[in-house]
């Protein structure tokens, strides 16, 4: 069963898939957020392509474990995608996730323009191999 990631953004969202075994995830794309409409048909669109069963998004939590303005926006945005898709949505904490992701990136030496390009993309595949791993170790 493939599953697709998302870290959800006001800009963009960050796309990941895994593979059909649902061990791995690899980052797939970002969309650039020009309006809720297009960014479902978008990811609407990859769903059919790669037979995804199961939406994961990360949402963002302060470190307290509240819901701050961004979580808020994550929620209302799923809601939506929830009247524009028949698969199940799971909801994931990502706190620190674009961190890693960024900290990934600088050590691998990728310049700040590229990071910008691609941050998104890499905390989604972030997001759901957290998922993958803690599926698989329960």
């Amino acid at each position: 069963m493939r599953l697709m990631g998302l870290d959800v953004g006001d800009k963009t969202i960050g796309v990941a898939v895994s593979d059909l075994l649902g061990l791995t995830a690899q980052g797939l794309e970002t969309i650039n957020r020009t309006g809720n409409k297009a960014a479902i048909n978008r990811l609407r669109k990859i769903i059919s392509e790669k037979e995804v069963k199961k939406i994961v998004v990360g949402l963002p939590k302060n470190m307290n474990g509240t819901l701050g303005p961004q979580g808020k926006k994550v929620l209302s945005f799923v809601e939506k995608l929830k009247n524009k898709v028949d698969i199940e949505i799971v909801l994931w904490d990502e706190r620190l996730t674009t961190v890693a992701a960024e900290r990934m990136l600088i050590s691998a030496d990728v310049s700040r323009k590229k990071r910008k390009k691609v941050i998104d993309k890499v905390a989604a595949v972030y997001i759901l191999q957290g998922y993958l791993d803690s599926n698989r170790n329960s």
